[in-house]
């Protein structure tokens, strides 16, 4: 979680006991869907699913006993007034990212470096179009070479801006606002909300869930990521779901990019099946899943009540997967270092542009930019 957030205690429940320029560094190389929609787009985050799927039960009053639950960041007072505007064309911008920290449980997961410090590991722009009908996904590489804006630190200094620095490290420097900042001054889009996702909770609302099915279309192996997958359909539990979208040498090209075209797969699988894990007829399982999500999310102050993100979920009831464009932030790799990407800046700006009038993002903005190579190895079952 972000380090700036307060928790309030928890109520037991129901059976419960980086842009160009001058640089010096070493050359490199490089099961059929129904219709309750409401549940869809929070779930893709990752962030939200139990909130969501509790919405829709009318068992309402357990959201009360939820609300200790949730942690959340007041970004706009940590921000202040020196943003982009708001759009005035019905849209929203969310910002969702998944926490690196090694804290907790998470310093038994794959992946990571257990350096005593939390970077924003997976980072996403979700933009609703207006009418809440469709959305666009926007994955930013954590590898990318940005300029960060100047930050408050999580120690409570003033961190001057850096240039050319990976994009992940904006959260490490000043957590969930200096990341919300910096996806501002990158984008020039205004971020209307927040959220946040721990990899533990990750983990276990995958297995609350019952698992994921997919289907790799090869073989998927890294030690690393605690991952072992042969070729064919499997239902994943949260260890699994959790190094699949974290592992990076394991398909693909090695790249953070390909981490990302597998990230997207499987929030559309996710997506898919979350309409068919029978959590409607079984009461305890339910609340398990309300309570694992609002355990693992931290959001902006607007959405720090099971009631405000209630409310939220419930006027995005049209999107679902098939109404989901995903792309990842155009970018190029970088000749002076196989380990980092650059914005694709003509490219972005086509992103951008067409997410700050509300318009779908044109095919010919990802035309011809890095990818990862690891597009179609995961597919839904």
């Amino acid at each position: 979680m972000s380090a700036e957030s307060t928790p309030e205690h928890a109520i037991p429940g129901p059976g419960e006991p980086a842009g160009p320029g001058s640089r010096r560094r070493g050359k490199g190389r490089r099961r059929k869907p129904r219709a309750r929609r409401r549940k869809a787009l929070l779930v893709a985050a990752w962030s939200a699913a139990g909130v969501v799927v509790l919405g829709g039960t009318g068992a309402g009053v357990l959201y009360f006993k939820l609300n200790g639950n949730l942690t959340s960041v007041d970004i706009d007072q940590a921000l202040g007034t020196d943003r982009p505007e708001k759009a005035d064309n019905g849209s929203q911008n969310i910002l969702v990212l998944g926490s690196d920290t090694r804290s907790g449980g998470n310093d038994e997961l794959g992946g990571g470096t257990d350096d005593g410090t939390a970077r924003s590991d997976t980072a996403m722009i979700v933009h609703v179009y207006q009418g809440h009908k469709k959305a666009s996904v926007v994955s930013i590489p954590r590898d990318t070479l940005i300029d960060r804006p100047e930050c408050t630190g999580t120690d409570g200094t003033e961190q001057p801006a850096a240039h050319e620095v990976m994009f992940n490290s904006a959260y490490s420097t000043g957590g969930a606002a200096c990341a919300v900042k910096t996806v501002e001054s990158v984008s020039g889009l205004r971020m209307d909300h927040y959220l946040e996702v721990d990899f533990s909770g990750f983990q276990k609302l995958i297995d609350d869930l019952g698992g994921v099915d997919v289907t790799t279309t090869e073989a998927i192996k890294d030690p690393d990521s605690h991952l072992d997958l042969a070729a064919g359909t499997h239902t994943l539990d949260g260890e699994q779901a959790l190094g699949l979208v974290r592992t990076r040498h394991g398909v693909g090209d090695g790249s953070d990019l390909g981490r990302i075209q597998l990230q997207q797969a499987f929030v559309k699988a996710l997506v898919d099946q979350v309409k068919d894990v029978g959590l409607l007829g079984n009461p305890k399982k339910l609340y398990d899943v309300a309570d694992t999500a609002t355990r693992t999310v931290t959001t902006d102050s607007d959405l720090g009540s099971v009631n405000s993100l209630m409310s939220f979920a419930s006027g995005l009831k049209g999107i679902g997967a098939s109404n989901m464009n995903m792309v990842t932030m155009p970018v190029r790799y970088d000749p002076a270092d196989a380990n980092r990407v650059l914005v694709a800046g003509d490219k972005a700006r086509q992103v951008w542009d067409a997410l700050k009038n509300d318009r779908p993002i044109p095919g010919s903005a990802t035309e011809g930019t890095a990818t990862g190579g690891a597009e179609d190895v995961v597919t839904t079952s």
